[in-house]
């Protein structure tokens, strides 16, 4: 029943003495009192009878949006369109129109929108400026979204012309340099400086940007300061998080990714060997709907499974310590869907990060890093600010993936079948450009030989063609695959001869694929997180010798066995034969050890011997390490690198030096 104040609205509006003013303010009394529906009821029975009111546009404006809301798109649309036609200048209802369209499955009709609004802002005024620029930025969300990635770059250019200190939109504009392999990645021009663009750079980029971990830390922590932030709401009590003697841990898994995605594929296993005697499991999806097999498998095997997709962060935080959660496990880190301000608040006595994001957090609220001996080593301990846990092998694996039965053959994937076939299967944003110039070494050095490579934006194929045709080289040479659902894309993995790691930004589930399928995996190992996964899991499954510390190496080494198919086929039989018993995919084994390190973590937080993230200095390195040009130099040349950070250091220090209580360089 329709509340005393849904009534008198009502009537007022019918009787034409409704001010818009007051229109509003009824409208929200009345959105509390009796809901969404008899606010959308208001504002039609006040624009039908309000026709000549100068006001009618705005009240369109605002239908449109309960509207939206409300999911009548179509209705939404018309009332959208008959506010602009009122009042053309009048640009919010260009920005929601667009969004309509887009919702109607119309990105086109969306851009026209955003673009004619674009149009109409000649104006200099700070109200233009930002209107014009959230119509850029909605365009280029749009045109990022259908691939269109050359035209999504021009939106957010314009847009940084227009207001230079937009840290999303300057991280989507470098994402999508590199998902274009467009070098220089970082290139200032007159209105936006390179410290900017350094600056807004996110951390899963400057990853493939800079083999530089003091500057992964440093850029992780701003990112966090800034992006993250502090958080709106109380932390909630943690009065269930106890563990009486003999009592299961409770071990909560936040992920937006137990689905069809690689850290789905990666812990489905995991999941299955977790013993149920130590631990009950929590899943905490926060992901996109689905139901497909791999998601449906994962659910299967924990005790809770909990989608926070629709509670917002202190909703699901209030849910993680009513569960009584001891050890949180964020499986994405500062990767797409990931709910780091969630986790900001702290809603488990002990958060830990692993998997999912290559790399420290910088955050004052991670307390472990999970990795191996390999990928951190005890001297790199240092550029990570969480405590260092190691399992044998880093990642884990699902030995039951599932493989199409019908192999093709290389006729069917337009390759060659008689010459060597290099592949990588990484994304194209991991390419850089000494990458491809040691990829173009080795083939020129290997006649008749191909690379395969998994397609991209036509754009960047075209680029990378580019490449190879200034090398001398048949473009030809450059294969690119479709991208296939995973069993199948398994099963083509044996049509290649040996994979080519990226640098810095390596292989890691891809990698794993390739070693399963029985393909062998050349990489080069660096400094930073990313840089060495690869080496871990090739190292992992008995293959010592394909982990190269230098270009040199690693471009000698794949032409070596390039020229050598004997040699090529023993380390074929050797990956066949450990598959059975290398860490690799002793997912038995990795389960049981990282229950270990849950024991354990759970004993230091119980000793108070908690660790607490080391931030310190963290301003200066940012402000050193940003000024090193990625683009022109990828790292490997420097031999002595903490030597080089120190005498970059000492040289800030001279100018602006650090409080006495605070050391210059971290301890490794």
């Amino acid at each position: 029943m329709a509340s005393e104040l849904f009534s008198t609205a009502i009537d007022r509006a019918v009787g034409r003495n409704l001010s818009v003013l007051d229109l509003i303010q009824a409208a929200e009394a009345i959105r509390l009192s009796d809901g969404a529906s008899f606010v959308a009821t208001l504002y039609e029975a006040w624009v039908r009878h309000n026709p000549d009111n100068p006001l009618l546009y705005a009240v369109l404006f605002n239908f449109g949006v309960v509207q939206m809301d409300a999911g009548e798109l179509g209705p939404a649309r018309d009332s959208l369109e008959r506010a602009i036609a009122l009042n053309p200048d009048f640009y919010p209802a260009y920005v929601n129109l667009g969004r309509v369209h887009e919702r109607l499955g119309s990105a086109a009709a969306a851009v026209t929108q955003w673009s004619a609004m674009v149009d109409r802002l000649a104006g200099v005024t700070g109200s233009a400026i930002s209107h014009k620029t959230t119509a850029l930025n909605q365009m280029g969300r749009v045109l990022e979204a259908g691939n269109q990635d050359e035209a999504a770059e021009s939106m957010l250019r314009q847009s940084l012309d227009l207001e230079p200190v937009q840290r999303e939109v300057i991280q989507h504009f470098l994402a999508l340099r590199q998902r274009q392999c467009e070098w220089p990645v970082v290139q200032p021009w007159d209105r936006v400086s390179r410290s900017v663009l350094m600056e807004g750079m996110s951390p899963l980029s400057m990853a493939a940007y800079a083999d530089d971990p003091l500057l992964h830390l440093a850029a992780a922590w701003n990112y966090n300061r800034l992006d993250v932030g502090l958080p709106v709401a109380e932390p909630p009590m943690l009065d269930q998080a106890r563990a009486a003697r003999g009592e299961r841990l409770r071990i909560g898994y936040l992920s937006s990714d137990l689905r069809e995605h690689a850290v789905g594929h990666l812990t489905v296993e995991l999941f299955e060997e977790h013993d149920k005697a130590k631990v009950e499991l929590f899943a905490y999806y926060c992901g996109i709907p689905s139901d497909d097999p791999l998601n449906r498998r994962i659910k299967a095997r924990f005790d809770h499974w909990i989608d926070i997709s629709a509670m917002g962060d202190a909703e699901a935080a209030a849910r993680m310590a009513a569960d009584g959660i001891q050890i949180l496990v964020d499986l994405n880190g500062y990767t797409r869907d990931g709910r780091t301000k969630l986790i900001a608040l702290r809603p488990a006595p002990v958060i830990v990060n692993w998997l999912g994001f290559p790399g420290t957090m910088g955050s004052p609220y991670h307390h472990y890093i999970i990795a191996d001996d390999w990928i951190i080593p005890e001297e790199s301990e240092g550029y990570y600010s969480e405590k260092v846990l190691r399992l044998p092998c880093y990642q884990p694996n699902d030995r039951k993936r599932v493989i199409a039965p019908n192999r093709p053959a290389r006729a069917d994937a337009g390759l060659p079948e008689d010459a060597v076939v290099y592949c990588c299967f990484n994304g194209l944003h991991k390419l850089t450009r000494f990458t491809v110039e040691r990829w173009l070494d080795i083939l020129a050095q290997v006649p008749g030989s191909v690379l395969w490579l998994l397609s991209g934006a036509e754009g960047a194929q075209a680029h990378l063609r580019e490449q190879a045709a200034a090398r001398g080289l048949d473009p030809a040479r450059l294969v690119f695959a479709d991208k296939l659902a995973n069993p199948y894309h398994l099963a083509r993995y044996p049509l290649a001869d040996l994979f080519l790691d990226t640098f810095p930004y390596g292989a890691h589930t891809t990698a794993s694929d390739a070693l399963w399928m029985g393909v062998p995996v050349l990489t080069l190992s660096g400094r930073s997180f990313a840089a060495r996964v690869c080496g871990s899991l090739v190292r992992s499954a008995g293959l010592d010798d394909l982990v190269c510390e230098t270009p040199g190496d690693y471009v000698s080494r794949a032409v070596a066995l390039g020229r050598d198919p004997a040699a090529l086929a023993a380390l074929r039989q050797r990956l066949e034969m450990n598959r059975g018993n290398c860490v690799l995919f002793d997912t038995t084994l990795l389960a049981r050890k990282l229950e270990e390190l849950f024991q354990a973590m759970w004993r230091d937080h119980q000793a108070g011997r908690l660790p607490q993230p080391d931030l310190a200095n963290l301003d200066a390195y940012l402000e050193v390490g940003i000024f090193a040009d990625y683009d022109q130099m990828d790292g490997t040349g420097i031999t002595d690198y903490p030597g080089w950070w120190t005498e970059r250091l000492a040289a800030r220090h001279r100018f602006r030096p650090l409080p006495p209580d605070r050391r210059l360089w971290r301890d490794g």
